[in-house]
């Protein structure tokens, strides 16, 4: 006999024997989940493939859902199934705790991109000369020293990381608009725009301190 899925409120209104078998059926999944995620506390690798192997594209959706950058997505759903590796005491076998649970560390994984994009994001606007915060705190003579000590910072830096800075900074170029210009994998490319942003931050820190 076929089983067919009825929801459980359709299952109680009419009965019968394909409602019985397609609660079975449920029982048993739940079971299989339950067991699943016994075996993964317990240290079992191969439960955590099967995890893996069942959860990761609802992980990945709610990633790139939530942070629309399919990179970043990538590493997201490969940090979760790490972090549920070393954090699986932390997890309570039950039919339904287990995907709630990866999701819940899915959360905190985007959580702490967004913060990274944030720190990115002040230091960006801290280092590139933008006309509508010129006249916020700055005297014209620093904001000309500011100018020079980035400019010159960005042509110490050794390339490719020196025109991957300038195409994302001066010519504002997308990430991926980058990698296909300079021919680097896009994680390369983010990693070049994050280390050469730190450096001009330190750069214009000094100048800033030295003014004081």
């Amino acid at each position: 006999m076929t089983i067919i899925p009825l929801p459980a409120r359709a299952a109680r209104r009419y009965g019968g024997p394909v409602v019985t078998e397609a609660m079975a059926f449920e029982d048993e999944q739940d079971a299989g989940v339950h067991a699943l995620a016994t075996r993964l506390v317990a240290g079992d690798e191969t439960a955590l493939e099967e995890v893996y192997d069942r959860w990761s594209a609802l992980v990945h959706t709610y990633a790139l859902r939530a942070l629309r950058d399919s990179h970043d997505a990538e590493d997201v759903t490969q940090q979760v199934f790490v972090a549920a590796w070393r954090s699986r005491h932390t997890l309570t076998p039950s039919p339904s705790a287990l995907p709630a649970w990866l999701v819940g560390i899915a959360r905190h994984k985007v959580a702490d991109v967004r913060a990274a994009r944030a720190r990115d994001a002040a230091k960006v606007a801290a280092v590139v000369s933008l006309p509508s915060t010129h006249d916020l705190h700055l005297s014209a003579d620093q904001d000309v020293a500011e100018q020079l000590v980035v400019r010159q910072a960005v042509e110490d830096l050794p390339d490719p990381r020196r025109t991957i800075v300038f195409l994302a900074f001066w010519e504002e170029r997308s990430h991926a608009e980058i990698a296909e210009k300079v021919g680097l994998p896009l994680g390369t490319v983010k990693s070049h725009v994050r280390r050469g942003l730190m450096k001009l931050h330190e750069q214009l820190e000094g100048v800033r301190h030295e003014s004081r």
